[in-house]
């Protein structure tokens, strides 16, 4: 299993054999081709990403999940990590940025957020998981098709050029609803403010309420054209 060398066309063979599957198969196919210190779940702990920690620790309990702290999460975001640490008696690996909000601050001006927020991203986030995936062969991630057009086509299983490593999106051809049916099914702790018109949900100052009828991704980088925090091709 460690050794194996997946081509594109090979895991575009898999990907597409999953497209008539459940996202439980495509989570199996993962923990069934990876040894647990070759892959990792990386976890926002937003609705997507709670139902995947949910559905592999119950197929690998021992499997390895890690979040990425901005040091700028919501204290509701803080307060399912706990949850989740309860329920499922798993420590997610945790990766920040190596540069303080303060040396930040000091290094690029007050909120760097606002006035630069893909330079932010680069230095809380895109740094910091880049460090998690060394080493990695795999990475599983909470995406979906529906969530944003720079998703649209994305597919269960692909070869993620960007880290050099297979990346593997379960949930890709579900909806929200299909989310939230299984959350309340199996009793998945979830971040309250998703009960709050929270529907995504990033670092405190650059996330929004979404109302009715928004895009649900509208709330995150508020005023700017930035959609995505390059952790996504």
């Amino acid at each position: 299993m460690s050794d194996r060398i997946w081509t594109e066309a090979e895991l575009k063979k898999v990907s597409d054999e999953l497209e008539i599957r459940e996202p439980e198969d495509a989570v199996r196919w993962a923990v069934e081709n990876f040894d647990t210190k070759e892959m990792t779940l990386a976890c926002s702990f937003g609705a997507e990403d709670v139902v995947l920690v949910d559905m592999l620790i119950k197929i690998k309990p021992d499997a390895r999940i890690f979040y990425l702290d901005t040091d700028l999460l919501f204290k509701e975001t803080y307060d399912v990590i706990e949850k989740i640490r309860q329920k499922y008696g798993i420590q997610p690996e945790r990766y920040g940025a190596e540069t303080t909000l303060d040396t930040m601050a000091l290094e690029h001006g007050p909120e760097l957020w606002k006035k630069d927020p893909d330079k932010c991203c680069a230095v809380r986030k895109v740094v910091p998981l880049t460090q998690a995936l060394v080493g990695l062969k795999a990475w599983i991630t909470g995406i979906r098709r529906d969530q944003a057009p720079t998703r649209a086509n994305a597919p269960i299983v692909s070869w993620d050029g960007k880290f050099n490593l297979v990346k593997i999106n379960p949930l890709v051809k579900w909806t929200n609803k299909d989310v939230w049916d299984y959350i309340h099914k199996n009793g998945v702790p979830y971040n309250l403010l998703h009960d709050r018109n929270y529907p995504s949900i990033g670092c405190e100052p650059c996330t929004r309420q979404v109302m009715p009828g928004e895009d649900p991704r509208g709330g995150r980088w508020a005023g700017s054209q930035k959609t995505e925090c390059g952790l996504h091709k």
